[in-house]
């Protein structure tokens, strides 16, 4: 693939790669499908629909795409016993991550509030009393997804997109991915290929500070996961592939892979790492429990 295109978007730096340059009427969808989607999941921005579900609670309307990813949810919370949440954002502002990145504590860890406080009908949803969602566990996936879609639909059947190691690839050759030693950029301590799929990470490194403090929270207690460091899964669209990533910091391979039966990769604290017998690669490192 030649031609490569780059922008900054949800925290992090997206690239398009594909074999001819893509028109510019396409490349303005493509930053109104992200524009669109920040509108309504960021919690960063105080005119999202997430921040209006966070002052006022209430019914709100959200997009088709919303019913996907709110399944996902239900479906990984099941699996990790109510780990993986929507409803962990105060959690993560109690530590640090809030809507204006202060990154300083206000307090003791919170855990999510209970799942009931938020009631669904497909893509409506109605919050009991005012709630702050967050869904970075699969979110970004499902972006990534929703862009390439927008290249298929304008014709484009040969692409990467990539949004800071979270991609989906279409195309004959395959892609050779390195998997980062996590907190050594220069360094893997692996190499997929990746054709025709997803592939999506997550580590404790990527949105760290303070002393312990990371993005990946616990809903049950509000606290930062610290047996595992980092995890990547393969699966055939990235929203899949970034929460099971996410899911694999709280849940046995062996139960995720049961009900969804892709490639996975998780590294412990200590360095050992376990994966899958199919994963399209070779890791450099030892085997662990």
């Amino acid at each position: 693939m030649r031609a490569e295109v780059t922008f900054e978007a949800t925290g992090t730096r997206w690239t398009l790669l594909t074999p001819r340059p893509l028109p510019d009427r396409l490349l303005l969808r493509v930053r109104e499908v992200v524009e669109a989607y920040e509108a309504v999941w960021s919690r960063f921005r105080p005119d999202s629909v997430v921040s209006r579900v966070a002052r006022a609670g209430g019914t709100h309307v959200l997009p088709p795409h919303a019913a996907d990813l709110l399944d996902l949810y239900d479906a990984l919370g099941v699996l990790t016993d109510g780990a993986v949440s929507p409803l962990v954002g105060r959690s993560l502002e109690r530590l640090g991550y809030d809507g204006a990145l202060s990154l300083r504590t206000r307090g003791a860890p919170v855990p999510a509030p209970p799942g009931d406080v938020l009631g669904r009908t497909g893509c409506v949803v109605t919050a009991r009393t005012p709630v702050l969602l967050d869904v970075g566990a699969a979110g970004k996936g499902q972006l990534v997804d929703l862009v390439a879609a927008e290249l298929r639909r304008a014709g484009v059947d040969e692409y990467v997109v990539d949004a800071g190691g979270d991609m989906v690839h279409r195309g004959v050759d395959p892609l050779r991915v390195g998997l980062q030693v996590p907190g050594d950029p220069g360094r893997v301590l692996g190499v997929v290929e990746l054709r025709d799929g997803a592939l999506c990470a997550s580590a404790v490194d990527r949105r760290a500070w303070g002393d312990g403090l990371h993005h990946v929270l616990d809903a049950r207690t509000g606290l930062p996961t610290r047996d595992v460091v980092a995890t990547w899964a393969l699966a055939p669209d990235a929203m899949l592939a970034d929460g099971l990533a996410t899911a694999l910091f709280f849940a046995d391979p062996g139960r995720l892979r049961a009900a969804y039966p892709y490639p996975l990769v998780r590294v412990r604290a200590d360095g050992r790492a376990t994966w899958s017998p199919d994963l399209p690669g070779e890791l450099f490192v030892r085997t662990g429990g």
